[in-house]
């Protein structure tokens, strides 16, 4: 009897099978994982680069009593690495940040960019963006990209920010911090480079 397929993620993938173990099931599954596909089936393992980015007053990041950040008016962004993510995720979310129009003009209007006004904004390394608590009471961090390429794609997106004239204020990779904040407005924006 032929083997009847199911089409995933409408990508046109015919990677499940209902005649499991087949040696075209077995073949589908070998190809889906090793171009990045997760158990044969044809949703991608890549999660995006998030970011929560707030409108702050004054920001500050401290770590073992020692204040590593500190700044007035500007952003305070957290920033999590998912699985998947590339330099290409870096250089989206390296031109969006400085640019969104989030900042009042003359009129009160939200006209206005960081790179329009103070320049300046801490970010802060935070792979909790990508908690999964949608089974049981204990979030899930599978989702996140591993902690060197983490950390590798962190301090890109900082040093790309620096680049375009920006005061980046940093927190400390991996360690145990306190993120002081004032939001102005209050003002959050949730951003994925990818949808």
């Amino acid at each position: 009897m032929k083997a009847k397929r199911f089409l995933c993620a409408g990508v046109g993938l015919c990677c499940r099978w209902k005649e499991k173990g087949t040696q075209r099931d077995t073949r589908a599954r070998r190809w889906a994982q090793s171009a990045g596909y997760r158990s044969g089936c044809a949703r991608r393992y890549k999660r995006p680069m998030r970011a929560v980015v707030q409108r702050v007053s004054e920001a500050s990041v401290t770590v073992g009593g020692e204040r590593v950040a500190q700044m007035g008016p500007g952003l305070l962004v957290l920033l999590g690495v998912g699985k998947g993510d590339t330099e290409a995720d870096v250089a989206w979310m390296a031109d969006k940040v400085p640019n969104l129009r989030i900042f009042e003009d003359a009129e009160g209007k939200m006209n206005r960019s960081l790179l329009d006004t103070h320049r300046a904004l801490i970010v802060v390394s935070q792979f909790t963006l990508y908690g999964d608590a949608r089974k049981g009471r204990r979030p899930s961090f599978i989702e996140a990209a591993e902690p060197a390429e983490a950390q590798r794609l962190y301090e890109e997106a900082c040093r790309r920010m620096r680049e375009a004239g920006l005061s980046v204020g940093m927190g400390v990779f991996r360690a145990e911090m306190r993120v002081a904040l004032v939001n102005e407005g209050p003002v959050t924006i949730l951003l994925d480079s990818r949808s």
